[in-house]
């Protein structure tokens, strides 16, 4: 079937079963709006119902949906001058439906009269006319068919705000009421709004036009025009003038109190001097405003705004910035405190200048002639010695202060401190004098004579720098000099010219590379000491407990060797000896056999070498301390093998006594002996019998000895002990005492160790001798280092590891202790 566009002008309603609809015509005639058309066609059933406004405004064509079906866009389209066009919703092509209250809008291009507008409906098999606008060849309305339905309301308005506004208009004017929908026109009077925006059908945005008086604000729909009443009323108010301004001139940092004249003020909301706002302003009525002026330059006008406008330009308004005085020189910049000094000020802007201040309060305005714009001559007032800044006052403002207007008063110098405040008796020390009145200074004196004139230089008006001279030792006065006369003497002024320190002995003379040494520096010239070293190292701390004592804590270093301990004063620093010497070394202990290589620049070794303690006795005797030897030597060779003594073994039956520890050496320059082993209780008289070692091993039964001790290394073992059945062994030799002999009730005590002085750790003790358990039965004990004897059926203890100490005595039929290992101990340096 073919589609068949048709002119639906059926008096049926749409909507399935609505009722009729007639239809009137009416002719539209085009003002603003060119072309409004209100109709509704009848169509068949199932066609929708449409009550349209089409209107043509500056060629684009606005149909407004105003009762009916809502269409969808897929059955529907527009057609201007018989060709179908694309229509947008709010700016939007893409739109689906249009419904009661929406519009649809095209801006035709071209410049051919619009003379058609038909809205169409399509269901796909038959396109039907719902609404039609023509507005003839030359684009104006014509007769027009528009319902015969209920009209729409006839706007009212209830309130407009603001009420009032400019003459020029421009104001945001909101109308409130209702029937706003569809809104054709909004006057302020007989004067159109400038624009206006329908923001719902209660509410509509407005701008005022310009105008005067009082005039009635109404809105126009396709429904009728809103009655006037006292809801609408506008009012143009005319905006403010200036008509004069006191002063008119003022400086251009601002500040000046400016009264304006005029009219209009009242609600003033700015008060502006050219762009720039007033630093602040006082509304005094409708006809005078006082007001701040902001910074500014050149000739501005002063304006008022107010809700209503902003005053007009005129030459009533206008307000003069001037620059005020400049100071750019004086001379001479320099005079005594009792002023009477002709002064010339050079600068700018000085005409009609009424002051000139030297500082704050000195005033010399009785005592100033204006040469010219540029020259003031000016007499200076007595002032407080110092610098000041002398200042130019005109009506515009005072000068800025720099540089170029200081003015200096010189008075007698005082001096009130000096740094440092001693040195050598040769001088050539540089030497900060802190005082006043220092400005042309052109002496300083170390005590009466003493001239360092050519050594001095002004820093400041208060700082002075300068070489000392050479003087006797003994405390002086500095004293300063200038224009103004010669300081005072005072005790800030003392300068102490004393002998440099000089260090006559250090306790300790030697500590290790870590530091931490604790050393007591003694000599003379002690006071005001800055610093003590060793060598180039600054000592980790020091105190100065009088001129002729320190103490001092030894820095870390990174070597070991001899530097001088230096003390520094103002005086100088100490002169190096033989007395001041330190010496760092290294402590370093070997427990196993190893080989040392020597670090480079070291000459020097002290050393303690201790062998291993030997084993004690079955039943018997304890071991005798492994060898021990002290001393130095010097070094050789670029290492050295080092070589530590094994303890000795304990004895386990009455085959054997204890063995002897092993020998412990540095390379073959030092070597130490192992201890004796103790006797074990056995009928062989050489196996009761202590060996010989380091110190002897300790002897077991009576008339059996203890075995002999090294010269230099150690002590005998102490004799065995019988009483009944019971066999009480001897104590075993030790590094400073022998062996004790066993008694009837005792085991003998191994001798006493020896101290190492490097590290002060005690070496070397023998061990103690066995005894059988009973009542008021006493095992012996060893020296330090050694084991102590077994009683009862316990066995003997073994010598600790690494200290040279002897084995204990086994107990009855029991085994002795193990002898412990040797150790070496050297310092380097």
């Amino acid at each position: 079937m073919l589609r068949q566009t048709n002119q639906n002008n059926s008096d049926r309603g749409v909507s399935e079963t609505i009722g009729a609809v007639m239809l009137i015509s009416v002719v539209v005639v085009a003002v603003a709006i060119i072309g409004v058309v209100l109709t509704s066609q009848g169509t068949p059933q199932k066609i929708p119902a449409l009550d349209a406004i089409i209107s043509n405004v500056d060629r684009t064509v606005f149909v407004y949906h105003d009762g009916g079906d809502t269409l969808e866009s897929q059955n529907m389209y527009i057609m201007v001058n018989g060709e179908k066009r694309a229509f947008t919703k709010n700016g939007n092509t893409g739109w689906t439906t249009w419904s009661t209250g929406e519009t649809l809008a095209y801006t035709v291009p071209g410049t051919a009269p619009i003379t058609t507008v038909r809205v169409v409906y399509d269901n796909s098999q038959t396109a039907t006319t719902l609404s039609t606008a023509n507005f003839g060849p030359s684009g104006m309305a014509t007769a027009v068919p528009t319902p015969t339905g209920t009209p729409g309301p006839t706007p009212v308005i209830t309130g407009i705000s603001p009420s009032a506004g400019p003459l020029g208009g421009g104001t945001i004017v909101t109308i409130s009421g209702s029937g706003f929908t569809g809104a054709t026109a909004v006057n302020f009077g007989g004067t159109a709004a400038s624009s206006y925006t329908v923001d719902s059908a209660n509410s509509i945005t407005a701008t005022s036009p310009a105008g005067t008086g009082t005039v009635d604000v109404t809105v126009t729909t396709p429904y009728g025009t809103s009655a006037i009443s006292a809801a609408d009323p506008f009012t143009y108010v005319t905006g403010p003038a200036v008509s004069g301004i006191s002063p008119s001139a003022g400086p251009l940092g601002g500040g000046t109190i400016v009264t304006i004249s005029g009219s209009g003020f009242t609600g003033a909301t700015a008060v502006n001097f050219g762009g720039t706002a007033a630093s602040s302003y006082t509304v005094d009525s409708a006809n005078s405003i006082t007001a701040t002026s902001p910074a500014g330059t050149g000739t501005v006008d002063v304006t008022v705004t107010t809700p209503y406008g902003t005053s007009a330009t005129s030459a009533a308004d206008q307000f003069t910035y001037v620059a005020g005085p400049a100071v750019t020189g004086i001379s001479p910049s320099v005079g005594p405190v009792a002023g009477g000094t002709t002064v010339t000020l050079t600068g700018t802007g000085f005409t009609g200048a009424n002051n000139v201040r030297f500082g704050v309060t000195a005033n010399a305005t009785g005592a100033m002639t204006v040469n010219s714009d540029t020259q003031i001559t000016v007499t200076s007032p007595a002032h407080a010695a110092g610098t000041v800044d002398v200042t130019v006052t005109t009506p515009y403002g005072t000068s800025a202060t720099s540089a170029a207007d200081q003015y200096t008063y010189a008075a007698v110098p005082t001096v009130t401190g000096v740094s440092p405040s001693g040195g050598p008796i040769t001088g050539n020390t540089t030497v900060t004098i802190i005082g006043t009145g220092f400005t042309g200074a052109n002496n300083v004196k170390f005590g009466v004579t003493a001239n360092a004139t050519n050594a001095m230089t002004v820093d400041s008006d208060t700082q002075i720098t300068v070489t000392s001279p050479a003087h006797a030792a003994g405390t002086v006065d500095i004293t300063v000099t200038t224009p103004g006369g010669t300081s005072a003497t005072s005790s800030a002024d003392h300068y102490t010219y004393s002998a440099a320190p000089t260090v006559t002995g250090i306790s300790p003379a030697s500590g290790p590379v870590a530091g931490g040494t604790t050393v007591t520096i003694t000599g003379t010239g002690f006071t005001g000491v800055t610093a003590v070293k060793f060598g180039s190292t600054s000592a980790s701390s020091f105190t100065v407990n009088s001129a002729t004592s320190i103490t001092a804590t030894s820095p870390m270093v990174s070597s070991t060797g001899i530097v001088d301990v230096t003390v520094t004063t103002l005086s100088g620093t100490s002169a190096t000896s033989s007395a001041d010497r330190f010496t760092y070394y290294v402590i370093q202990t070997f427990t196993s056999s190893t080989t040392w290589t020597v670090p480079s620049g070291v000459t020097t070794v002290e050393y303690c070498v201790v062998a291993g303690g030997g084993g004690g006795g079955y039943y018997g005797g304890g071991g005798g301390a492994g060898g021990m030897k002290t001393g130095s030597f010097t070094i050789a060779g670029s290492s050295y093998a080092i070589t530590i003594g094994s303890g000795g073994a304990r004895a386990t039956g009455t085959s054997a006594g204890g063995t002897n520890g092993g020998a412990s050496s540095i390379g073959s320059t030092v070597t130490t002996t192992g201890g004796g082993g103790g006797g074990s209780s056995s009928g062989t008289a050489s196996i009761r019998t202590g060996k010989n070692g380091g110190s002897g091993g300790g002897g077991v039964r009576a008339s059996t000895s203890g075995g002999t001790g090294v010269s230099g290394e150690g002590n005998n073992g102490g004799a065995g002990a019988t009483s009944g059945s019971n066999y009480i062994g001897g104590g075993g030799g030790g590094k400073t005492s022998i062996g004790v002999s066993a008694t009837a009730t005792a085991g003998g005590n191994g001798g006493a160790g020896g101290v190492c002085v490097i590290n002060g750790a005690t070496y070397a003790g023998g061990g103690g001798g066995g005894i059988r358990s009973g009542s008021g039965r006493i095992a012996g004990s060893g020296g330090v280092g050694g084991g102590g004897a077994g009683g009862a059926s316990a066995a003997g203890t073994a010598g600790t590891a690494n200290t040279g100490g002897g084995g204990g005595g086994g107990g009855r039929n029991a085994a002795g202790g193990n002898g412990g290992s040797g150790i070496v101990v050297i310092k380097y340096y």
